[in-house]
């Protein structure tokens, strides 16, 4: 059996990839457009990979591509635009007529004959909208359409809207690079130690934010490595308690009786725990002194003129004094 030419496609600029078949197609290559038939009918995509692994991909089966798209099928793609946020409109318009401008309306897309429509909503928690009543509305709108309505969850929504992040980057991470979501739990900001303010962990979304994820394995493998706070630990200082944890510094912050809060790297703890146990330890190497002089101001700074000749002239100010005394005397003796 030959060996299959699978693909992956993205349906949209930053989304999920999707698997296909393409061995009837061997010299399609990433950047060209395709058309695939799914779950919403014929679709236009475009190839991400190509030549990959089967058995990396851990799926059972692979439908195959319908043909590389035409221009025909682009024309087709660009005409459906138009009609898509034409339908938008109208039914943005309907929901404000019933009273339900609450309800967005995110996306309509048509499958590329033309016959299907799907249509993604969000709403929010508080307000009820009957679906099926919405559904039916629409099809009114689009005559021998079939209409697939859907209501997705607030991440799915932000990423569609797209727009600033809660962080101040000009466009959020689920709209510039992030594929899929992934579960985000408030386990992760207490690992690494941010603040549980909602404002400083919740995105656009009103979720926990998906960065919360980005630097937390790194956190579990550097904590793993240091004592745990409250716990007791020797120091170059003494006994004392750690207090806090700074675990990509990979040191701790010890209260210690009588001194009060200092920090440590895990080597200075380590070293005088060998020490406390009588083990023999290499003597520090001693530094030398720096001999820099950091100056912050130039008035701080010394300058050595030499020899040069001195041109001072007297400050306007003081002679300023001078005439400001001398118009003070009384003229002429009278007073």
């Amino acid at each position: 059996m030959s060996q299959r030419y699978i693909i992956g496609v993205q349906f949209e600029p930053v989304g999920k990839n999707y698997y296909f078949d393409a061995s009837r197609y061997p010299d399609l290559k990433p950047g060209d457009p395709v058309v695939v038939r799914t779950s919403r009918g014929l679709q236009l995509a475009n190839i991400t990979q190509v030549n990959l692994e089967v058995d990396e991909l851990d799926l059972n089966g692979f439908k195959t591509v319908e043909r590389p798209a035409t221009p025909q099928d682009l024309l087709q793609r660009k005409a459906l635009l138009i009609k898509e946020e034409e339908i938008i409109e109208q039914i943005r318009t309907h929901l404000a007529e019933q009273g339900l401008s609450a309800v967005k309306v995110l996306s309509a897309e048509y499958s590329l004959d033309g016959d299907r429509l799907f249509v993604l909503i969000n709403t929010e928690a508080s307000v009820n909208v009957n679906a099926k009543r919405l559904q039916q509305d629409i099809k009114r709108m689009v005559k021998d359409v079939d209409v697939d309505l859907r209501q997705i969850g607030p991440r799915d929504a932000a990423k569609l809207i797209k727009g600033m992040g809660a962080c101040g980057q000009e466009l959020r991470c689920c709209s510039k690079f992030l594929t899929e979501f992934s579960s985000i739990s408030i386990r992760m900001a207490k690992t690494q130690d941010i603040s549980l303010t909602p404002s400083e962990i919740t995105g656009m979304c009103g979720r926990l934010r998906c960065c919360l994820e980005y630097e937390y394995d790194q956190y579990v493998e550097a904590i793993k490595t240091l004592p745990k706070r409250k716990r007791k630990v020797i120091t170059p200082m003494g006994e004392g308690r750690v207090v806090q944890i700074l675990p990509m510094r990979q040191a701790l912050i010890v209260d210690i009786p009588n001194i009060g809060p200092r920090q440590f790297s895990k080597e200075d703890l380590d070293r005088a725990e060998r020490i406390a146990n009588g083990e023999e330890v290499e003597p520090l190497e001693m530094e030398e002194p720096k001999t820099e002089v950091v100056v912050s101001r130039p008035e701080d700074q010394v300058i050595d003129r030499g020899s040069q000749p001195s041109h001072s002239k007297p400050s306007r100010s003081g002679s300023k004094r001078r005439r400001g005394r001398k118009s003070r005397r009384p003229r002429g003796g009278k007073n």
